[in-house]
């Protein structure tokens, strides 16, 4: 992991907020920049407000509370970053990949949600059950997928891959609304065929002809 990616860990709340998107540290966050803000204010701007020495004992206790936050912030950072790695769950993305490239969907769809459900942001994952959903004719669901692929900042690097799979979700969902059409004129032609032969001096009746005689 990459050194840099600690840094978000030294503001209590941001790591969560930047690489999971949580909103439940959104509170962490705002707290710990009012109460860093209010200690400035209080030492720099107006240091007759309250006795020094109570300003600087809260100083030490925001400074513990920091350290104590940054250190959670940096065991947890993996966790956020790639949960698949620190999971006691068995990686199961070779064989949903086997099964993909078996073409065999019931066993694949399965084992990529489950991959999902331990990490949500997982852009080969992702990317294989689009392809799923588009090969099953579930293309509405696969132009989600991309969709959210697209809004992923981790997923930078598969914007490649994405812009070939929503290519290839345009042409299936074009073909299956030619297809869909060619379906609908032969049915249109069938009805006026029928209605022809059912139309009157069309279609001779025997009895009828018994009758007149």
């Amino acid at each position: 992991m990459e050194i840099r990616n600690y840094t978000t860990c030294l503001w209590p709340g941001l790591s969560e907020l930047w690489w999971r998107g949580r909103l439940s540290a959104l509170p962490l966050a705002i707290g710990f920049a009012i109460g860093l803000n209010g200690l400035l204010m209080l030492k720099y701007f107006y240091p007759s407000w309250l006795d020094p020495m109570l300003v600087r004992s809260a100083w030490w206790v925001g400074v513990v509370v920091w350290i104590c936050l940054t250190i959670k912030s940096v065991k947890e950072l993996p966790a956020l970053i790639a949960p698949r790695t620190v999971t006691d769950q068995p990686d199961r993305f070779v064989e949903a990949q086997a099964a993909y490239l078996r073409t065999d969907w019931e066993s694949a769809e399965p084992l990529l949600l489950g991959i999902l459900a331990i990490e949500p942001r997982d852009p080969p994952a992702l990317l294989m059950l689009s392809g799923l959903y588009r090969h099953t004719g579930r293309l509405e669901n696969a132009a989600l997928l991309v969709d959210e692929l697209r809004r992923l900042e981790i997923a930078d690097r598969w914007q490649i891959e994405i812009d070939a799979e929503a290519e290839r979700i345009v042409r299936d969902a074009e073909a299956a609304d030619e297809s869909q059409l060619g379906e609908e004129g032969e049915d249109a032609q069938v009805s006026d065929e029928l209605r022809e032969n059912e139309s009157p001096g069309k279609n001779d009746n025997p009895s009828a002809d018994l009758t007149a005689a």
